[in-house]
């Protein structure tokens, strides 16, 4: 059985027990549908053996081999979790590069198991295709708003706040694995391009096109992450619901935010030495001593009066279209709650793009 796709939040109600990657790993760690696993059916090694003998020698050489490797590492998928423990019911969908021999033979041997297996027709390529399609051929299909705001206001935990109060929201650092600044940085790294568009568009595609998506105010790159044109566009001409609080508040919850940070001296002065091509030399090393004093909150606040703030002004200037401003003097879980009850009633009175 083959399963077309129609685009990228098809998968969510089509019932499959598990989505197999039969790619290689390097496949694989650049992109993936979301929720995949890999099982792959000739690793890196294998699958450039095999390639090499195909163009240089002889396509039935290439062709036995292959049969050899796919047969032995599919028996050994087979005797391992998850495949070992899975039931006769198990109804999986496997997929390689473009839906061929790869996902083929993997799906023929499942199936003889006597699993409900189907192969995605037209394998990664067709969800790329969706995904492009999604992301770059089309326009958001909500209206879109933008929680607005300087540097330490909260907007990431704000956003997840307003989502558990049955707002649609787009976490676009969640997704791309980073902070949104040069200390953003998180661990582990930030995911291929595709890999972020893949997360993205499955998340655009589910959007309730009758209600406004609420996304966290960016520059066109979240660390270095494109956000695709099209969303892009629509941030840049959206409403805005802007928190405003005094530096104080801001540099404590940032302060506290950044603590992984703060903890990693070294790289702390590494990050601040990088600033060296936006400040005078005598600022960077005032920043850097602040840093090994341990001076935090005091470190933040100086970051944000000399850097952020004034960067924010500029990039406001060019695309802020109005919205309304909401103002608060604490940060704290409490304040935060009752700012995520004023965004949910703000909402639905902020005029259209």
């Amino acid at each position: 059985m083959r399963f077309a796709l129609t685009n990228p939040g098809s998968l969510a109600g089509a019932g499959f027990d598990a989505i197999i990657d039969a790619r290689s790993p390097a496949e694989f760690a650049e992109d993936h549908l979301p929720g995949a696993i890999n099982l792959p059916v000739l690793d890196d090694a294998e699958r450039a053996r095999v390639g090499t003998i195909y163009v240089q020698e002889s396509r039935f050489l290439a062709r036995r081999l292959g049969a050899s490797l796919v047969a032995a590492n599919v028996a050994r998928h087979l005797a391992a979790a998850p495949l070992a423990q899975a039931g006769p019911k198990f109804r999986p969908l496997v997929y390689c590069w473009r839906g061929g021999q790869r996902s083929g033979a993997f799906a023929a041997i499942l199936g003889q198991i006597g699993w409900q297996v189907a192969t995605l027709d037209g394998g990664w390529r067709a969800w790329r295709r969706a995904v492009v399609a999604t992301l770059y051929d089309r326009p958001c299909p909500a209206p879109v708003m933008v929680l607005d705001g300087n540097t330490g206001t909260a907007k990431t935990a704000l956003l997840a706040r307003v989502a558990a109060r049955g707002v649609q929201v787009i976490d676009l650092e969640g997704l791309a694995r980073h902070r949104g600044s040069l200390f953003g940085a998180c661990p582990g790294g930030q995911p291929s391009q595709k890999a972020f568009e893949s997360a993205l568009a499955v998340q655009v595609a589910a959007l309730d096109p009758a209600r406004p998506v609420l996304v966290e105010a960016e520059s066109n790159k979240v660390g270095d992450r494109l956000i695709p044109p099209a969303l892009w566009q629509a941030m840049c001409t959206a409403p805005r619901l802007t928190v405003a609080a005094p530096l104080p508040a801001r540099a404590a919850y940032l302060a506290q935010a950044y603590a992984d940070i703060a903890a990693n001296p070294p790289a702390l002065d590494a990050m601040l030495a990088a600033l060296r091509q936006f400040h005078p030399r005598d600022r960077i090393a005032d920043w850097q001593r602040m840093a090994a004093a341990g001076e935090g909150v005091a470190l933040a606040a100086a970051l944000m009066a000399e850097h952020y703030d004034p960067r924010y002004a500029r990039q406001r200037a060019r695309h802020a279209t109005g919205g309304v401003v909401l103002e608060t003097e604490a940060l704290d879980p409490d304040a935060l709650d009752r700012l995520a009850d004023r965004i949910v009633t703000a909402l639905p009175a902020l005029p259209p793009a």
